[in-house]
């Protein structure tokens, strides 16, 4: 299988899985579901190599495939648990409670599925086994210590017996306890190390979960007690004293008065812990009776035999399985089998839910500790613990996959995998595919981290030639496929012009998606990291009479992010909505020219909108707003180009358009005073915030426009008398009840009610100007 070979595979497996619509048990199926494809295609892959002996295929190479065959096997052993529930069983205390002789195999069962923790770490190691490499036969002998006893019957025939010894300090005896004595005698060399081998041999077998065979191979080597030592690692089973239910009643039938495994497990168990810490005995003996008894005593003497990261990993958690089952045992008392008569009269001991609680939270704790251990193991074989795919194995056992997919996207944005190395491509293709696995079965992954990811790949693809798949996998995303591509085209920022975001929208058609979603979401998301970035509205009024800076990018990003509900008429009255949202940030930070750029972007047809009533009431009284602010500007202009040299035609004209404007100016700002500008929109809610940043907005320009206003009016007095009228009249608006604009004014410079009403002052003052002692003369005439 080439590599091209393989993206097209693991291709057809999403496909085909994707097919299933919402399959569970198809997905997760043993041998048909998604991982046990993706990992027969590795394996495939590996036998490839293998059998063809492909020179250009590095170790580093076959090290990633091997270990991204086992992660999909790791995913395939974890995730049906943590998925599916399984049949209520009673507890260990339940089933003593019933019946004290509950045999320990049973019992241990039930402890086992009480905890999901201590049931996914048996799986684990189920897993670490069923991996294991393939134990090493020793070579075949045709007898017992067939030179050992040649060496002794030699002795013996030549009278060395009587002296109480043999040649060459052999032992004097055949048990198998004869080279453990203190006499220091030992076997001839050939069997020593054939003991030697047949020990490292059955280690294998242990390792692999493989003890039939490993029983097997001791009888086979004329050693049946060591046979009897490994069996005496099967819990004791008892059907005919226990309520499991048989599937066959033939066979409960026959096995009624037959029992199996070690009715003596804990004195068993007490010996071979002290065999495997004596240091008298051989090292390769000490470290199978430490596989066979994983405990916290044992575990030094088990690292020693532990060669890669697999190795620490499946004996770590094989001390956790043991010491678990164990101290549950203990502590529940109660069974024949482990306490004998005694442990029967006192009874099962019982604890609290709280208790209970307590305790599993701490153990639990216990073992994650145990596991973080891993992270750092030093191994002396094959890739370390730092290595992606064991990383990502301590994680998925962990469950912490979504913390691991940010790492990895992490890594992809940041450079920490050179893009063209077989390292990086396979990690992407393993971490895409797991994010699709993930969603399949509705496992919530991280959005960005999955977008990270999934375009990682497509590039991977498209650099590989693989085009015809490149939609495949933009288009796999699922349900979740218009947000994450949305996450994509917002992090083009600001680097992509509006032809450039036009055509990236695009593509969303051409991979299937929904471009009209694509879009909202895209604008969605936008804003949201925009407000993110920007500083709240909140905090002191802003001044908008100073000169303004130009916009900030953050300024800039939030104000774009309305191009991608423009495009199309589909999306204009989610793109009404947005309009408001932003311009109210703008206005509420008074930042007016940014705003009115906005307007500038917006198409017509907006403005035609009339549903939902309240946005569009809003977004009119917006477009009203600037309306007036332009004209003001434009009187700003007029009076500007008021010059002494002007002759009488000009200055006629220029009164003209000063007049019409000022005029202008006092109707629109009039009636925008007496129309509930933005009021309505505030008593009607629509959100905390929004009603906040309405009062705010209105704070800020409903006393700006009054006091413009009658500055303005007050300023053309000269030009226009009838202007001084106005402006006093103006103030019975600010006062009338009606409108309540004086609520408007708040205590800070610039917008004190009491500036307003000392700029009126001076205007009752200016009527007295033409003569007189009547300050309201202006107003009655």
């Amino acid at each position: 299988m080439s590599d091209t070979a393989l993206y097209v595979s693991s291709a057809e497996v999403l496909s085909i899985c994707q097919s299933m619509n919402d399959d569970l048990e198809g997905l997760l199926h043993p041998e048909t579901g998604f991982a046990p494809r993706l990992r027969q295609i590795c394996h495939d892959q590996l036998v490839d190599y293998e059998e063809n002996g492909d020179a250009r295929s590095t170790q580093e190479e076959l090290d990633l495939l091997r270990l991204e065959r086992d992660t999909w096997g790791l995913l395939q052993a974890v995730m049906p648990a943590r998925k599916t529930e399984g049949l209520p069983m009673p507890t260990a205390r339940e089933l003593l409670a019933e019946n004290p002789y509950t045999p320990t195999s049973t019992l241990a069962q039930a402890i086992m599925h009480a905890s999901p923790l201590l049931s996914e770490l048996v799986v684990v190691r189920e897993w670490l086994q069923d991996s294991a490499p393939p134990p090493q036969h020793p070579e075949a002998t045709t007898g017992y210590w067939k030179f050992t006893k040649h060496g002794v019957m030699q002795s013996l025939r030549l009278g060395g017996g009587s002296g109480g010894g043999t040649r060459d300090g052999l032992v004097k005896e055949m048990d198998p306890d004869a080279v453990n004595r203190a006499d220091g005698r030992m076997l001839a060399a050939d069997d020593t190390n054939y003991e030697k081998g047949l020990a490292q041999a059955l280690y294998s077998y242990v390792r692999a979960g493989r003890l039939g065979d490993a029983i097997d191979l001791c009888r086979k080597a004329h050693q049946p007690w060591r046979a009897a030592s490994i069996r005496g690692s099967l819990l004791f089973q008892w059907r005919a004293i226990t309520n499991e239910q048989y599937e066959d009643d033939a066979m409960e039938d026959d096995l009624t008065d037959a029992w199996e495994g070690n009715r003596r497990r804990q004195l068993w168990k007490s010996a071979c812990t002290r065999s495997a810490i004596n240091p008298n005995i051989a090292e390769h003996d000490r470290i199978l009776y430490a596989a066979l008894v994983p405990t916290p005593q044992t575990s030094s003497v088990l690292k020693t035999a532990c060669r890669t990261w697999e190795d620490h990993l499946w004996a770590q958690i094989s001390v956790v399985c043991e010491e678990k089952q164990s101290t549950e045992m203990l502590r529940i008392g109660g069974s024949f089998w482990e306490g004998g008569l005694p442990a029967v009269e006192n009874g099962v001991r019982f604890l609290s839910p709280e208790a209970e609680e307590a305790e599993s939270d701490e153990w639990e704790k216990e073992v994650v500790g145990s596991l973080e251990i891993l992270k750092t193991v030093a191994v002396s074989e094959g890739p370390g613990a730092q290595h992606p795919f064991h990383y990502s194995q301590l994680q998925i056992i962990l469950n912490r996959i979504g913390p691991l997919m940010e790492n990895f996207a992490t890594g992809v944005q940041d450079g920490t995998y050179a893009q063209a190395s077989f390292e990086y491509t396979t990690m992407c293709r393993f971490f895409a595919h797991l994010c699709l696995f993930l969603q399949m079965i509705d496992i919530p992954v991280p959005p960005l981290a999955t977008q990270v990811i999934l375009e990682s790949y497509l590039q991977v693809l498209e650099a590989a030639g693989q085009r015809d798949l490149i939609a495949m996998y933009a288009g796999a995303l699922g349900d979740n496929a218009v947000e994450r591509y949305a996450l994509f085209l917002v992090s083009l920022e600001l680097s992509a012009d509006i032809t450039e975001r036009r055509l990236a929208l695009t593509r969303a058609r051409e991979h299937g998606l929904d471009m009209d979603r694509v879009a909202i979401a895209t604008a969605e998301r936008t804003i949201e990291k925009a407000f993110e970035l920007l500083p709240p509205l909140k905090g002191r009024l802003p001044s908008i009479i100073a000169m303004q800076a130009p916009p900030s990018d953050e300024e800039t990003f939030l104000l774009r992010s309305i191009e991608w509900t423009i495009f199309t008429d589909a999306t204009y009255e989610t793109a009404l909505e947005q309009t408001n949202v932003i311009l109210r940030y703008f206005l509420g930070s008074g930042r007016v020219q940014v705003a009115q750029r906005l307007l500038v972007m917006l198409p017509l047809e907006l403005a035609s909108i009339s549903e939902p009533e309240e946005r569009a009431t809003e977004y009119l009284h917006y477009r009203q707003f600037f309306i007036i602010w332009d004209t003001l500007e434009r009187v700003v202009e007029c009076q500007a180009l008021e010059t002494p040299q002007m002759n009488r035609n000009t200055r006629t004209a220029w009164l003209e358009d000063y007049r019409s404007l000022v005029d202008q100016a006092h109707e629109q700002i009039t009636k925008l005073l007496t129309s509930e500008w933005l009021v309505s929109d505030v008593e009607e809610g629509g959100g905390d915030r929004r009603r906040r940043d309405l009062i705010r907005i209105r704070q800020i320009y409903v006393p700006e426009l009054i006091i413009r206003l009658h500055f303005l009016l007050f300023a053309s007095r000269a030009q226009f008398p009838e202007n001084l009228k106005r402006a006093l009249e103006l103030a019975n608006v600010v006062a009338d009840s009606r409108y309540k604009l004086y609520e408007d004014f708040v205590n800070e410079d610039g917008r004190r009610l009491g500036d307003y009403l000392g700029a009126v002052r001076q205007a009752v003052l200016g009527g007295l100007e033409g003569g007189g002692s009547d300050p309201f003369r202006i107003i009655l005439s």
